[in-house]
């Protein structure tokens, strides 16, 4: 594992951080958004959770630096090329909503997405591709990136 502080969880702790401050600048929103921004977040944690344990049941990296071992298509892999950067946006809109900011949200996990695209999703699938040509082409054309 590299030292850096360039990360998807410090990209979305700086997004959400921005979230934050625009709920604490401009609150907005109905009152019932608290609880489905808990139950967005939890959606987001446990979307993740899962998608790393299939990793690490096979037995490969959860760096996006790191070398891949193995490419998983199974279980929430199946629904989605990266169900950790999908829990990750999930996470983040779900904080918009308990900081009062849901209209933030229709920037910032635009832009979240948009970040983890180039700084780690496109390096991710060229040495999936690089290392699992045939595999992971098919992959490709039967799974989303997102959903």
């Amino acid at each position: 594992m590299r030292v850096t502080a360039d990360y998807p969880p410090i990209w979305l702790a700086g997004f959400a951080g921005l979230g934050w401050l625009t709920g604490q600048v401009l609150p907005h929103g109905p009152a019932w958004q608290l609880p489905a921004g808990w139950a967005v977040v939890a959606a987001g944690l446990v979307l993740m959770g899962v998608a790393a344990l299939t990793m690490r049941r096979h037995r490969t990296t959860l760096d996006p630096f790191g070398q891949p071992r193995n490419l998983v298509t199974s279980g929430v892999f199946a629904l989605s090329r990266n169900p950790i950067y999908l829990g990750d946006a999930l996470i983040l809109a779900g904080l918009c909503l308990i900081f009062r900011a849901p209209f933030a949200a229709l920037l910032l996990v635009p832009g979240f997405v948009a970040v983890i695209g180039t700084r780690f999703i496109a390096r991710e699938e060229r040495l999936l591709a690089r290392d699992f040509p045939k595999e992971f082409a098919a992959y490709r054309l039967r799974t989303r990136r997102w959903i």
